[in-house]
C-alpha cells in the first residue's frame, strides 16, 4: 500500500478514532497487538500487528463486533488477498469493487457485508 500521509497525520486519524470511541484493542503482554475500530455497522479499521498475526486477535475482535452489531460492512484492497480470505472465511460476501477512486489511496477495493443469521 502507498504511503499518503506522515506519520503524524496517521497518530492524528487514530486519535480521532479513539476519541470517537470506535476502537477496541486487543493486548498481549500488556502491549496492543490489534485494534478494530467501529462505528455502528462500520468497520473502519482492523490491524494486527505483523509478529501477532495468525493467532486468532483479529478473528477475536471480529467476532466482538459481530457480537454487538445485527450487520457490518467493511472495504479492503482488492490486492490484499489475506485480508479478503479471512473476512470471506469470517462469513462476509462482497457486495462491490471499486477502481479507487472513492479511497485516499486510489486503489481498487471491495466492499464486504456481513449479516447476523437468524435462527428458525
Amino acid at each position: 500500500m502507498p504511503r499518503i500521509h506522515t506519520r503524524a497525520e496517521d497518530l492524528a486519524h487514530a486519535g480521532t478514532l479513539i476519541d470517537r470511541g470506535w476502537v477496541t484493542v486487543a493486548e498481549v503482554d500488556g502491549a496492543v497487538a490489534a485494534f478494530l475500530a467501529r462505528d455502528r455497522a462500520t468497520i473502519h479499521a482492523l490491524y494486527v500487528t505483523a509478529v501477532r498475526q495468525n493467532r486468532g486477535l483479529g478473528k477475536a475482535l471480529l467476532d466482538a463486533a459481530k457480537s454487538e452489531a445485527p450487520a457490518l460492512q467493511l472495504w479492503t484492497f482488492q490486492s490484499n488477498n489475506g485480508a479478503i480470505r479471512f473476512y470471506r472465511r469470517e462469513g462476509f460476501a462482497e457486495v462491490e469493487r471499486t477502481d479507487g477512486r472513492g479511497n485516499d489511496e486510489g486503489l481498487p477495493d471491495i466492499r464486504f457485508h456481513w449479516r447476523k443469521e437468524i435462527a428458525a
